[in-house]
């Protein structure tokens, strides 16, 4: 028996929950694009975002520490791979469309410049009399305009319930702006799901890296809830804390939180007797998240790492270099173009001299835009 696209489509009927979104029920595309045999319209999302010339380059790009620091500690990409697989098992757990969950956390980060969050907050000042800069808006660039795959159209031609989930993807870190995209409602279940994935994902995988750095140690973590329940739960008594149970203490970490998002979600949609994918939109809260106990053990456990990883003295001073890497290179190219590649010229009329710089630069790797920066500044380094 064959498993075409037809009987995938009336498997997701069968299987999905009423509130989970059917591929088959996707308000479509924006160009005529005929849907593939063996793939529903999600699955095909998925598969064009992994091509991407974007998606590659996350590789290279920081989550929080810059991609020389060491071969161990996650990068941009990685940590778009685990926001995935835990957005996976949640929307299993409570019968969401999980290839619709998967491809909206493969794109939520394609439109992040070099240098993780600084150098976003960097070039949003710079363009600040330009409609400034945000990831977001940036990744729903890429996948409709500036990725070009095919003939027929610029872009990806993605469906519009991904598009709209790259839109209104929200964290603490990130403001969604829904723009054309329904603004009166809230995100789909799916997208919604996204967002605690990928919030889940920063404080365990950040976790994670502190330790192993160095720059934060067991000893630091001392009073930190979530930290105590952890030790406890594996028997670890204070003493050298070894890599295998560094794994397990993250594992149970992400286990936790994953099971504590399922019963909430659950418990939300069940309580609020939704019936349909609208219907979970048209709420006036968010169903993902966590119970209380644990939100608050969640929000200890951030407050400890912005403090202790993200403001330490070594991750300040990479991030200085950072800013001033890019604006350097942003000013640089505003008042000579012609040191850009010959293929951005044909942008300057359409969108503007600012915003071409603006998405060369985002474009950038972390080595790319260090590379770059060397050779307009190094006197000793070759053009």
């Amino acid at each position: 028996m064959l498993y075409n696209r037809h009987l995938l489509e009336k498997i997701e009927e069968q299987t999905l929950a009423p509130y989970g979104m059917l591929s088959m029920n996707t308000k479509g595309r924006e160009y005529p694009d005929k849907e593939p045999d063996y793939r529903t319209s999600f699955q095909r999302d998925r598969d064009r975002i992994l091509h991407t010339t974007s998606f590659r380059r996350l590789e290279y790009k920081t989550q929080v520490f810059i991609n020389y620091e060491g071969d161990y500690f996650r990068t941009r990409l990685t940590h778009t791979l685990e926001v995935a697989q835990v957005a996976r098992t949640i929307a299993k757990a409570i019968g969401a469309n999980r290839d619709l969950v998967e491809a909206i956390c493969l794109a939520h980060d394609l439109g992040h410049p070099p240098f993780g969050h600084s150098g976003e907050k960097m070039l949003n000042s710079l363009m600040r009399d330009f409609n400034g800069f945000d990831h977001n808006k940036q990744s729903l660039r890429i996948v409709t305009e500036m990725e070009l795959r095919y003939r027929g159209f610029p872009g990806l031609n993605l469906t519009w319930e991904v598009r709209e989930g790259i839109v209104k993807h929200e964290t603490e870190y990130d403001i969604s702006d829904a723009g054309k995209y329904d603004p009166e409602l809230r995100g789909q279940l799916e997208a919604q799901i996204a967002n605690v994935a990928d919030e889940l994902a920063y404080s365990a995988h950040d976790l994670d890296d502190g330790l192993r750095s160095g720059m934060i140690s067991p000893e630091m973590l001392t009073g930190v809830e979530f930290w105590e329940i952890l030790i406890e739960k594996i028997g670890w008594e204070g003493q050298t804390l070894t890599d295998l149970e560094r794994h397990v203490l993250i594992r149970k970490l992400i286990g936790i939180l994953v099971t504590d998002s399922v019963n909430t979600i659950s418990a939300k949609l069940q309580k609020a007797n939704v019936k349909s994918p609208l219907d979970v939109q048209k709420l006036e809260f968010n169903v993902s998240g966590y119970s209380e106990a644990t939100q608050r053990r969640h929000r200890e456990l951030k407050d400890f790492l912005y403090q202790n990883l993200y403001r330490h003295h070594r991750v300040m001073r990479m991030q200085k270099k950072s800013e001033r890497v890019i604006s350097q290179l942003f000013n640089a190219y505003v008042k000579e173009p012609a040191m850009l590649p010959k293929r951005y010229e044909k942008s300057f009329d359409t969108i503007g001299l600012e915003r071409t710089v603006c998405d060369y630069i985002a474009g950038m790797t972390d080595r790319y835009a260090i590379e770059e920066h060397q050779k307009l500044f190094d006197p000793l380094t070759l053009p």
